[in-house]
C-alpha cells in the first residue's frame, strides 16, 4: 500500500536535498604537502570547481590559526600543452610568482595522482618548467629560468630567479632577528610597491645557511626555494666561479641542493633540488 505524504513533508524534504547539495557543492578536497618545511595547501582543480579568487578567502585558508594553515596556496589544473598547470596564491591570498618549493611540491602532487611518473613539463606563471621526481615520490629536482642579470644594492645582491630577491651576506645569522631586518628592507622605498624577498647567508661546510623573509607571507619562512636558488647564484658571482656548480643549502626546514652553470655571469641549467611530502588531505567548507 503506497503512503501518502503531504505536500508540506515533501516541500520541506526537497528543501533538505537542496540543502545537502549545497552544503557539498562548497566543500572542496585540499591536500597538504611541504618541502624543507616551506608549507602549501594543494588543490585539485582539473574539473574548475574551484572558483574562489577573493584573496580574503585564501588568505583565511592560510591562516595558521583561523584556516588550514600554509606559506600559499596552488591550484593543479589542467594545461593543453603541458602535463598541468600550476597556479599559485601568496599566503596573503593573491596571486604569486614563482614559487620554487611550491613547484617542487605539486610534482610531488602529481605524481601521487597518477599523471605523472618519473619525468614532467608543466606550465607556471614565468613560463614552463622541466622536473623530475624520485620512485619513491619524495624527492623532485625542478630545472628553473636562466638568469643573466644580477645587480647590486650596496653590499647586497638583487636578482631575480622566478621571484625577485634581495642577498646579503650575514655573520650573525643564527640570532639575526630576521622577521625585524626583512621587513625593514622590504619596505624600503625602493621595494615597497613591488615588494622582494629578502635572503640573508653565511657559509658553513661546504654550502651555505639561509633564512628568507617572504613577500606575501610578510614573515620569515623555514625555506624558500627561489630564494636559495639566488643565494646560490649570487655566491658564485661574489666568489667568480665559473663552470659547473652544485651548492648545498641548509635552511630552517631542511637541506636542499641548487646544480647550475655559470658562464661569464651568466647563470644556466638551474636545477632546485630537494625533498617534496605529502602531510595530510582534508576537506573545508567555502559556503
Amino acid at each position: 500500500m503506497l503512503k501518502r505524504y503531504s505536500w508540506a513533508f515533501i516541500l520541506e524534504a526537497t528543501i533538505q536535498v537542496i540543502v545537502l547539495i549545497l552544503i557539498i557543492m562548497s566543500l572542496h578536497t585540499f591536500y597538504k604537502y611541504q618541502g624543507a618545511g616551506n608549507d602549501f595547501i594543494i588543490i585539485d582543480n582539473r574539473d574548475l570547481k574551484f572558483t574562489e579568487n577573493n584573496p580574503q578567502t585564501i588568505a583565511r585558508l592560510c591562516d595558521r590559526r583561523f584556516g588550514i594553515g600554509a606559506d600559499g596556496l596552488m591550484l593543479l589544473q589542467n594545461s593543453k600543452d603541458y602535463d598541468f598547470e600550476m597556479v599559485y596564491h601568496n599566503a596573503d591570498g593573491n596571486i604569486g610568482s614563482m614559487c620554487g618549493n611550491g613547484g617542487r611540491c605539486i610534482v610531488a602532487f602529481a605524481k601521487d595522482l597518477g599523471i605523472i611518473s618519473g619525468n614532467t613539463s608543466f606550465l607556471a606563471v614565468d613560463g614552463p618548467h622541466d622536473a623530475s621526481i624520485d620512485q619513491a615520490g619524495t624527492w623532485v629536482s625542478l630545472k628553473m629560468n636562466d638568469v643573466d642579470t644580477i645587480n647590486s644594492d650596496g653590499d647586497a645582491y638583487i636578482l631575480d630567479t622566478g621571484s625577485p630577491h634581495y642577498v646579503k651576506i650575514v655573520s650573525n645569522l643564527d640570532t639575526l632577528d630576521v622577521a625585524t631586518e626583512g621587513a625593514s628592507i622590504r619596505n624600503q622605498d625602493t621595494y615597497r610597491k613591488a615588494g622582494i624577498n629578502v635572503n640573508f647567508t653565511s657559509p658553513e661546510d661546504n654550502g651555505y645557511f639561509v633564512r628568507t623573509f617572504e613577500r606575501g607571507v610578510e614573515g620569515e619562512t623555514l625555506a624558500c626555494g627561489t630564494g636559495v636558488t639566488a643565494v646560490a647564484l649570487a655566491m658564485a658571482k661574489y666568489h667568480q666561479q665559473q663552470g659547473d656548480i652544485e651548492t648545498p643549502i641548509r635552511a630552517l626546514g631542511g637541506n636542499l641542493l641548487i646544480r647550475f652553470h655559470a658562464d661569464n655571469y651568466q647563470y644556466s641549467n638551474i636545477f632546485l633540488e630537494g625533498p617534496a611530502k605529502f602531510v595530510f588531505k582534508g576537506t573545508i567548507d567555502l559556503s
